[in-house]
């Protein structure tokens, strides 16, 4: 199967560059991370497109197939726009489904506020990657159960130390005197292109300039370390952040969607089409 999209080209290089493997069934892609299988979105279905409603239930068989054991459902749809209203089989199966923005850039600029008295640099003591493991948890959402979703950052640091180690990009902190307030990681993705991931900032420390000024500095890392030609990342075009990556540089250039259905969801029983 071939992707087009952006979003989806880089997701999945940042997936196998963390050890994810990622099966070719012409008709779709099966992504699974047996080293974090609670990781929702490494181990998921990606179709060619956004399916006609009459076929949701086959393709969530199909997904059932393939991961009997899990407690969620994830598919992502590849192409470069459309809406959710084309999936709303998924929505009438008791699933979120989503539009993300997929975002580029060739060049940046300083944010309008930028954010000077704090240190932005690369992580690289076990204190470091400690800190960026609790500030994850700190920007959990209230929906996720807390011991479970610590297990998880603790298995997705992990993953992320291990690429930096093996030199295929970094990740970052902005630090108010010791303490990290916002993280992210820049990767290179083939083909020119370098991939933001998990773009995190302490709700205590929010609409301070902190992240759009980590945006900035790793974006630069990334055209003149990395020599990426584009930089890519996906936001969410509801939430705020999106202005702050706007502000820098970025501009939306495609469009992502996907459905999921997260553990003990409404409607969590097994989806066949009896």
């Amino acid at each position: 199967m071939h992707v087009t999209s952006l979003g989806w080209q880089t997701d999945l290089a940042m997936l196998r560059l963390g050890g994810s493997l990622v099966e070719d069934h012409e008709t779709h892609l099966i992504v699974r991370s047996p080293h974090n299988p609670a990781h929702w979105w490494g181990n998921f279905m990606l179709l060619p497109s956004a399916p006609e409603p009459d076929k949701t239930q086959h393709w969530l068989d199909v997904f059932r197939g393939e991961f009997p054991d899990a407690g969620h459902i994830a598919l992502g749809f590849d192409g470069t726009n459309g809406s959710v209203e084309q999936l709303r089989g998924f929505a009438e199966a008791g699933m979120t489904v989503e539009v993300a923005t997929v975002m580029t850039a060739k060049e940046v600029h300083k944010p309008p506020r930028e954010k000077v008295d704090a240190t932005y640099r690369r992580l690289y003591s076990e204190d470091d990657w400690h800190q960026q493991v609790e500030l994850s948890v700190a920007c959990r959402d209230d929906g996720l159960e807390p011991d479970s979703y610590r297990e998880f950052c603790q298995a997705r640091s992990a993953t992320r130390r291990a690429s930096v180690d093996r030199g295929q990009g970094a990740w970052f902190g902005a630090f108010a005197g010791d303490r990290m307030v916002s993280s992210m990681g820049l990767f290179a993705a083939g083909n020119g292109l370098a991939r933001f991931q998990s773009v995190e900032t302490h709700p205590d420390a929010r609409r301070r300039g902190y992240a759009g000024s980590l945006v900035h500095h790793v974006a630069e890392f990334g055209l003149y370390d990395l020599g990426a030609s584009t930089l890519v990342m996906i936001a969410d075009p509801t939430y705020s952040a999106i202005r702050l990556y706007r502000s820098v540089g970025f501009t939306g250039t495609e469009i992502q969607l996907q459905a999921e259905r997260r553990p003990g969801g409404p409607g969590d029983c097994p989806l066949t089409s009896d």
